[in-house]
């Protein structure tokens, strides 16, 4: 993907159907820590099925500052040679554009014995607390001090038994890069088991790493002297996947979703069968049928019906934006209960610009009773999945609607408005 500077803007026209196949691309989530993880090994590493998107671009040059190499070898393949990797500092401007430059605390702290590392950007969706990486680096033998960064230093990481006070995936991944490089063996307590946090695991295993309890929230580390190098598929976008049900249901598509993993959808696809949607699964596709009536299953005795978001099993915080766009083309009352952001909803008002009747009951709640009828509006992107539910309200609203800055949902989505183009979206991406 080429990256530009010049602000872009999507221009949809709503109401046509689409038909065809379209591939999840590799997780996003998976693809920056697995990147992060690979200045732990001794030997190049090549990475397939990686997601080709500004959040990604950004992550190989944040490893290219370490002193290591990372380049596009191919579409979706990455080579990461970690030999020349030297520098501890972690690059302030790159750190600024994506939360996941704090992933590389870990692999530095294990490598180099120091890490520098600049507070993260990213997402503006509430408060993101730092505190459970400090804790578990800390209790590996790290020493932290905080002035306009974070300096990290350690004479020698040791195995130790640390407790997440929350179940945070990127501290559960610090704190999994930094203990497979350190003697002893070390447990991680309350870990998030995301999908892609799986994907990390699985793929230090790979390059020789002691890791027990994957799928699990407790993980057992024991320390090796090295990693060696490999080859490696990111797997799949459980997210980008449950963003196209959604997306297929509400314009009444006939579409059908290749490289899927079906044991990543469980909570995905329960969460969207209370909205009525209905899905045909395979060994690694998934078809969402056309002509589907949307009708929220209400609960027991007849009351309103909740989606709500939690660590992993449950349904994912990134698709609450998604099923409130959705919701508000099905039949019935739904409150969707957004945990874990205190900002992640605060998108529902450009929603309502288009006609959707949505009530806002505070920062983590909202009732949405559908179906509305949308209207085309001009609109903008406050962050990737705000900006993945704009796109699915405008597909399947009456009339044109205007996405700008688009560059928030291109940090997520590849190519999304190409690979939609294939299956009969009519969108375009102009310059604002």
């Amino acid at each position: 993907m080429s990256v530009t500077t010049a602000p872009q803007a999507l221009v949809i026209e709503g109401g046509n159907p689409l038909n065809g196949r379209i591939r999840a691309s590799g997780n996003k989530n998976g693809a920056l820590p697995i990147l992060a993880a690979c200045l732990l090994a001794d030997e190049p590493v090549t990475l397939s099925n990686v997601p080709r998107i500004r959040d990604v671009e950004t992550m190989l040059e944040l490893v290219c500052v370490t002193g290591a190499n990372a380049e596009w070898t191919g579409a979706n393949e990455v080579r990461v040679d970690p030999k020349g990797l030297s520098s501890y500092e972690v690059d302030a401007v790159l750190a600024e554009r994506i939360r996941a430059s704090f992933l590389l605390a870990g692999p530095l702290l294990a490598r180099l014995g120091r890490a520098s590392v600049p507070p993260p950007g990213g997402d503006v969706i509430g408060r993101r607390r730092l505190d459970p990486h400090i804790h578990a680096l800390e209790r590996l033998g790290a020493t932290v001090e905080l002035d306009t960064r974070y300096e990290m230093q350690t004479d020698g990481l040791r195995g130790a038994d640390i407790f997440l006070d929350e179940a945070s995936v990127m501290a559960t991944e610090n704190a999994l890069m930094a203990a497979v490089l350190t003697p002893g063996e070390t447990t991680i307590a309350n870990a998030a088991c995301e999908p892609h946090v799986q994907d990390l695991c699985r793929f230090l295993v790979a390059l020789g790493a002691e890791i027990d309890g994957i799928e699990s929230n407790l993980l057992r580390i024991r320390g090796v002297e090295q990693l060696r190098g490999g080859e490696w598929s990111i797997a799949p976008e459980h997210i980008e996947v449950g963003s196209f049900i959604g997306l297929a249901a509400v314009t009444n598509s006939d579409l059908t979703i290749d490289g899927v993993e079906p044991r990543d959808l469980s909570s995905i696809l329960t969460a969207f069968n209370r909205l009525g949607i209905e899905v045909e699964l395979g060994d690694d596709w998934l078809r969402v049928p056309p002509h589907q009536e949307l009708v929220i299953q209400n609960d027991l005795g007849d009351q309103v019906p909740k989606i709500e978001d939690g660590p992993w099993p449950a349904f994912p915080a990134d698709l609450t934006s998604i099923a409130v766009a959705v919701a508000t083309q099905a039949w019935g009352t739904i409150l969707v209960f957004e945990k874990m952001f205190e900002n992640r909803l605060f998108f529902v008002d450009k929603l309502v610009s288009m006609g959707a009747r949505i009530i806002v009951c505070d920062p983590h709640r909202v009732v949405v009773s559908g179906p509305s009828r949308l209207y085309g509006q001009r609109l903008t992107s406050p962050d990737i999945r705000a900006g993945m539910a704009m796109l699915i309200a405008a597909l399947c609203a009456n009339g044109r609607s205007v996405i700008g800055n688009v560059a928030e949902i291109d940090r997520g989505y590849e190519r999304i408005d190409d690979r939609l183009r294939g299956v009969g979206a009519q969108i375009e991406r102009v310059e604002a």
